[in-house]
């Protein structure tokens, strides 16, 4: 049996058959492969789950299944007319099951293609702010939902002291013999340690909630209709518990950095100020009417966190002879690293101002 075919055969699970059906590859996602299937009028999206980053599906399609429902039941309460637009749809399978677990052991699901939509890769002002008001919007969407808290899909995600245990057993193992070269980088890293350790502590001490994070807050997870109006939030593998300031932060981290996650040329990374006050005006407008002080205080400091915890975690691969992420050459991790930090100095260089930023949207 071809390809084709056998893609088929899974999305027969779900929708009734028919000859005519077509099945297409869709995006370059990193994690789960994804496909566009056609059937007259009717279009859908067709995933493999990646099962080895998600571990338990049942659990992680849950939780996507009471998010939607969720946003859908308010967004019919506010009247809102193309509700089929301006949330995912899970379509289920003919037994009523969230996926589908085929005879080779891999996982499918199928969502309704959200049509006449459009995301980006690049960012300017203009839609930062957008994307602001979407991540703030959904947070605010879930900030009531009912029920036990959310699964976490990849545990300890964005836990700091997780991270840098882990970054420390790396360092006294030293499996790849490269120490020596970046001892001063550890130093740097361990400098700010119980600094970047803050939110753990406060939520401890009872004072930082958690909530529910996207956990993977770029402008690419954002749907525009033709206008560039927003229509919702998309890719929610992992919704999970969190700490808002972690999203935020993970938002400028990506969107604010004048140069790239891997750019050689270290003069060209630096924060943008302008993206960075076009996010924060635009989360806050939604996000400010249920945030503690705490929260709001801490936004600013999420994006020093977020920065901090990805240069450990491309630092880690690193020295343990990179095992985890893809790389393109020998050096790329170390590259990352490197990159990674000089927007964390930036970032540290205009906390002040970022500061300033966000009390002032937040007073709005």
């Amino acid at each position: 049996m071809n390809e084709i075919n056998k893609l088929k055969e899974v999305v027969f699970q779900f929708i009734e058959q028919d000859e005519n059906v077509k099945v297409e590859p869709l995006g370059k996602g990193h994690i789960n492969d994804s496909y566009k299937v056609s059937n007259g009028d009717e279009e859908y999206v067709l995933q493999r789950i990646n099962h080895y980053v998600f571990k338990n599906v049942d659990q992680l399609q849950d939780n996507i299944n009471r998010v939607t429902n969720h946003i859908r039941q308010k967004l019919q309460q506010q009247g809102v007319e193309d509700v089929e637009r301006r949330v995912l749809t899970l379509v289920p399978t003919h037994e009523g099951a969230l996926y589908h677990k085929d005879s080779e052991g891999n996982y499918w699901r199928i969502t309704k293609f959200i049509k006449d939509s459009k995301s980006y890769e690049e960012i300017n002002s203009d839609l930062a702010y957008r994307a602001g008001m979407a991540f703030g919007e959904f947070q605010k969407s879930l900030a009531d939902l009912p029920g036990k808290p959310l699964y976490e899909t990849i545990p300890d995600f964005h836990n700091m002291e997780a991270r840098l245990k882990t970054f420390r057993e790396s360092v006294k193992a030293d499996r790849a013999g490269r120490l020596e070269e970046v001892a001063d980088l550890v130093k740097e890293i361990e400098a700010r340690a119980v600094d970047m350790c803050k939110p753990e502590q406060l939520h401890r001490e009872g004072k930082l909630p958690k909530r529910i994070n996207h956990c993977d807050t770029k402008v690419n997870n954002v749907l525009f209709d033709e206008n560039d109006q927003v229509l919702c939030v998309v890719d929610l593998d992992t919704v999970m518990p969190g700490y808002v300031l972690s999203d935020f932060g993970d938002f400028i981290r990506t969107g604010a950095n004048t140069g790239a996650e891997d750019d050689k040329n270290l003069d060209n990374v630096s924060v943008n100020l302008e993206i960075f006050e076009a996010y924060a005006k635009g989360y806050l407008k939604h996000a400010a009417s249920f945030l503690t002080d705490i929260e709001t205080e801490n936004l600013a400091f999420g994006a020093k966190l977020l920065t901090y915890m990805q240069t450990v975690r491309f630092f880690t691969d690193y020295i343990d002879g990179d095992v985890y992420y893809k790389i393109a050459y020998p050096e790329h991790n170390l590259v990352r690293t490197k990159a990674q930090f000089k927007l964390l100095q930036s970032l540290e260089e205009n906390f002040d101002a970022m500061q300033q930023i966000v009390m002032k949207a937040a007073a709005k």
